[in-house]
């Protein structure tokens, strides 16, 4: 079994939501953390294999607010 890769993604607020889309779409993440600037977790979700778009609409709805609040931010992906 292969150990969990953990990818970091360092990007500004108008690019959050596309990242994260692009990030489910590949589908292979588990865990996705979205950090601020000075590195504090400001929210973190878990992804499963088929998760539906309805489901990730309240994730994208916090994102969307993350990303109308903070400059920059760290995308963190454990795979």
């Amino acid at each position: 079994m292969e150990p969990d890769r953990t990818e970091k993604f360092r990007i500004n607020s108008d690019e959050l939501i596309a990242k994260l889309k692009e990030i489910i779409k590949e589908g292979n993440a588990k865990k996705v953390t979205i950090l601020s600037k000075d590195d504090r977790e400001i929210m973190s979700f878990p992804l499963t294999v088929g998760v539906a778009g309805v489901v990730l609409a309240p994730v994208f709805a916090a994102a969307a607010t993350v990303a109308a609040l903070a400059t920059e931010c760290t995308i963190v992906v454990e795979r």
